[in-house]
């Protein structure tokens, strides 16, 4: 077994990480970091105004704008977007004043009607970010800017989201669950890669695997078969699409036969048999040595998300991590 590593997260040095949860849907915060009608409202700390000058958010494209602070000085800010799901998450690199260059992460989970956004700011070095916490006050710039979208959201409930139909759809099929554990997110990563760990947690309460291969490369396959307690076999198996270490990893899941009663009751589309494949993407977030795991399953209809949840999918993964937790601990 791998021993467990005191070393601390490679970033851990050099991140900022904000999280606040919003009263407003989920599309509607979203808008307000894509729309040119939203962001000059709200961004920038207190006494700021913004002035944006352009706005094209698309893996590509960029955004800039003005910040004048109280003072009356103008910070001009560039932004290069690298990554774009929409109602999900934007990665950019920002080139700021002076010298300060950084990538910012910012993730929106739904949570009943309510959003929780995480903003997560990583500089070059350590004294990139020292500079900006101590010369610019960019922690509380951060919190203050995060009040101000909670002000604007709360005065425009009627703003309407500028994203296309297939995004909003696609928020109604996907199950969100995230845990904070107590290590390092590279032993958290590797807890979920190494066929060795995985067997041992995977699976809810009293369940075990006495198959478990993980061919873990992008296109690559994997084999999980679970065993119930009443020695009911319950194959999980899919192909990784994304692998990106130790940060995130994106899988197709197949496992029709755990919900075949439920199928069998449902409308084909189109003469076809409904279809059980999900994508699941999971994060892995550090937060200084502790690591925040988010699991995203999207679902092919809402339909059979509400019959996976309606069989217990919630307090399956809710026992899957307290098994994880205690691996982690053992690891």
């Amino acid at each position: 077994m791998p021993e467990r590593s005191e070393a601390k997260s490679t970033t851990s040095d050099r991140e900022i990480v904000l999280t606040r949860v919003f009263d407003a849907p989920r599309e509607l915060v979203y808008a307000a970091f894509t729309d040119p009608v939203h962001m000059p409202e709200w961004w920038g700390p207190n006494g700021f105004k913004t002035t944006l000058h352009s706005m094209d958010v698309r893996v590509g494209g960029t955004s800039r704008y003005t910040m004048r602070g109280p003072d009356g000085t103008d910070w001009p800010n560039k932004v290069t977007y690298l990554e774009v799901v929409p109602g999900e998450r934007l990665v950019y690199d920002h080139g700021d004043f002076e010298r300060v260059h950084f990538r910012v992460t910012i993730t929106f989970v739904q949570q009943a009607g309510r959003t929780q956004l995480t903003l997560r700011t990583v500089f070059p070095t350590a004294e990139a970010r020292e500079f900006v916490v101590r010369e610019r006050g960019a922690i509380e710039g951060g919190k203050q800017t995060l009040e101000r979208l909670a002000q604007h959201l709360a005065q425009r409930p009627d703003a309407r989201p500028k994203l296309d139909d297939s995004a909003s759809r696609a928020t109604e099929r996907d199950f969100v669950i995230t845990r904070v554990f107590d290590a390092p997110r590279e032993l958290v990563f590797r807890t979920w890669t190494d066929p060795r760990h995985v067997a041992r947690w995977w699976g809810p309460k009293n369940f075990t695997n006495p198959v478990c291969e993980l061919d873990v490369r992008v296109g690559g396959a994997y084999h999980i078969g679970m065993r119930a307690p009443d020695g009911t076999d319950c194959p999980v198996k899919g192909v990784f699409r994304e692998i990106v270490p130790p940060e995130k990893l994106v899988m197709t899941v197949e496992c029709a036969d755990h919900f075949a009663e439920f199928l069998e009751h449902l409308e084909p589309a189109r003469g076809e048999q409904p279809r059980f494949e999900m994508l699941q993407t999971v994060t892995f977030e550090a937060l200084g040595a502790r690591t925040k795991l988010t699991i995203t399953t999207r679902f092919p209809t809402a339909a059979i998300r509400d019959a996976a949840l309606s069989v217990g999918m919630t307090e399956g993964w809710s026992e899957s991590l307290d098994k994880l937790d205690e691996e982690l601990a053992r690891a």
